[in-house]
């Protein structure tokens, strides 16, 4: 019996999928909706993988971000959330025109692309404030389309991250430093 062999295959990606996603310091129940694996595997990979290698990697607990006013509190997470959202977009892991399809669920190839659009989202901004739990978060609220979407600043047209219903015109942060010194 090889570990090559195809019916050992779909299991191997899971792990390296979980073992992905907890070095982003992901959540246990984000890990299972992505994965398929059970709690008690989850724990047993980071014991056995992590938690001596990586002393410093904390483990959260509680829910999972949930909070779409996270992405718009201020004018450098709106512009953070932009990048990630580009990134997302570009590698599909939100779909181009809006909502998606059930092809949008969690599952590994999805996840797979999640952790690249991730990875290269720090690689482009290394101090971001964006958890991986809040990539997830914002991952998942894009392609459903029910509270954010993705929209165009109204005086440039650069991409933006708002709110479904937004009370006001959305403005990315050079037009609204341009419209604060204009006024």
């Amino acid at each position: 019996m090889r570990i090559s062999d195809d019916r050992y295959s779909r299991e191997r990606l899971r792990m390296e999928l979980a073992l992905r996603f907890l070095q982003h310091e992901a959540r246990t129940q984000t890990i299972r909706a992505w994965t398929g694996l059970s709690d008690d595997r989850i724990r047993k990979l980071y014991r056995s993988y992590l938690s001596e290698a990586h002393r410093d990697l904390p483990r959260h607990r509680g829910k999972s971000p949930h909070q779409v006013g996270y992405f718009t509190r201020s004018l450098r997470l709106q512009q953070e959330s932009a990048v990630l959202a580009s990134v997302l977009s570009l590698l599909g892991v939100v779909p181009a025109g809006g909502r998606a399809s059930g092809t949008a669920s969690p599952g590994l190839a999805r996840g797979e692309l999640l952790c690249q659009a991730f990875e290269v989202y720090r690689a482009l901004l290394p101090a971001a404030q964006i958890s991986f739990e809040h990539a997830v978060f914002l991952a998942t609220a894009l392609t459903r389309g029910d509270q954010l979407r993705l929209g165009g600043c109204c005086d440039c047209g650069s991409l933006l991250v708002t709110e479904r219903f937004p009370l006001r015109a959305a403005r990315c942060q050079h037009c609204s430093g341009s419209a604060q010194s204009r006024g």
